[in-house]
């Protein structure tokens, strides 16, 4: 950071020409907050109440969300963006970190060098995948398998290019996965190239990182999210993931294995205040990466009433297992291969 802060400092008196005025953007400050009760049918009683992925880990209980605020402000060519949050998700959301109940999600410098190219140092929400930490930039509430398991954010250095008005490219190098600190550690190479139709209605984003995350892991991810937009009612997205994982031992690199997951997505918005979402996800783990040794299949049903700047959300979601693995729980203890839940949230964003 304070290499790239110095870089900043000796370039701008450079890039700027005779007659030249700085000119600020108003201070732009926006957030959010967000609640929600999740009940499981089969009434289990121990964490993590069969839920598998992020944030929603409750049963039978209101639950608050996070609290997020997010600062935005740019002079002439530099900008900086500050994003905090307090709350459960932020928590989670920064796992790696102690005492994150209170959490920077974001927290970084930009600097265009032309209309084209952008620097950005410090550290960002991930590109990878197609859901947010955010719930108002997602249509459902609970979190797909792929974005659980995948990279929460960055930290390090990028650049953005714009090849064409439609193409853009994106290279960085940054810590290893969600670590906002990693001194004396390996760094990892993250890669986007993200490109559209020439009336928007498709785009395309392809997506990378990989690089050793210790001494004794490597890792390369590659992930494609694509969107369609058949009418102003009626869009879908696709994302496809893919994480090949390698561990040292003894006798050096051992032979590596995957997970892998698509999910689609199916938007129907017949009114403004009113969208219903579809999500339908397989999530491969079957040589056990993450633990779950089985295929695992979600379906999640979900609808968004939007009234101003509130959206109420309700959803009922099925997870199964398969191959005669029990990832799931009743109340008496016993493994299930399935479970129904449901929840209702509320987001405010201002």
């Amino acid at each position: 950071m304070l290499l790239f802060t110095t870089m900043v400092a000796l370039c701008a008196p450079l890039s700027a020409e005779p007659g030249d005025s700085v000119s600020a953007k108003p201070f732009k400050l926006s957030g959010y907050a967000d609640g929600y009760y999740r009940y499981n049918f089969s009434n289990p009683r121990e964490a993590p109440y069969n839920n598998l992925t992020s944030f929603t880990n409750s049963h039978n209980s209101f639950e608050l969300g996070m609290i997020s605020v997010k600062g935005e402000h740019t002079i002439g060519k530099v900008g900086l963006v500050a994003d905090l949050g307090f709350g459960r998700r932020a928590e989670e959301f920064s796992y790696n970190d102690a005492n994150t109940r209170f959490a920077i999600k974001q927290l970084y410098l930009t600097y265009a060098f032309t209309d084209k190219l952008k620097v950005t140092g410090g550290s960002w929400a991930t590109h990878i995948g197609y859901e947010s930490v955010d719930p108002y930039l997602n249509r459902t509430y609970s979190m797909s398998y792929m974005f659980s398991y995948g990279p929460f954010f960055h930290t390090g250095l990028k650049a953005e290019y714009q090849v064409t008005p439609k193409t853009s490219l994106m290279l960085g190098v940054a810590n290893p996965t969600d670590l906002k600190s990693a001194s004396s550690m390996p760094k990892t190479m993250i890669a986007q190239v993200g490109t559209s139709s020439a009336d928007d209605k498709i785009k395309a984003y392809f997506n990378y990182q990989g690089g050793r995350q210790q001494d004794s892991l490597r890792l390369q991810q590659g992930d494609l999210v694509l969107t369609y937009a058949l009418s102003s009612a009626l869009s879908f997205s696709y994302n496809g993931s893919v994480q090949y994982r390698q561990e040292r031992g003894e006798g050096g690199w051992q032979t590596g294995h995957s997970w892998w997951g698509s999910a689609l997505y199916v938007n129907l918005d017949p009114v403004p205040w009113f969208g219903l979402t579809l999500r339908s996800e397989y999530f491969n783990d079957r040589k056990n990466l993450l633990g779950f040794n089985s295929d695992v299949y979600e379906t999640t049903l979900s609808a968004n009433f939007r009234k101003d700047n509130l959206t109420l959300i309700p959803e009922v979601r099925l997870d199964s297992s398969q191959g005669g693995t029990y990832l799931f729980t009743n109340r008496a203890g016993t493994g299930k291969q399935s479970t129904v839940s449901a929840l209702l949230a509320a987001v405010y964003k201002f």
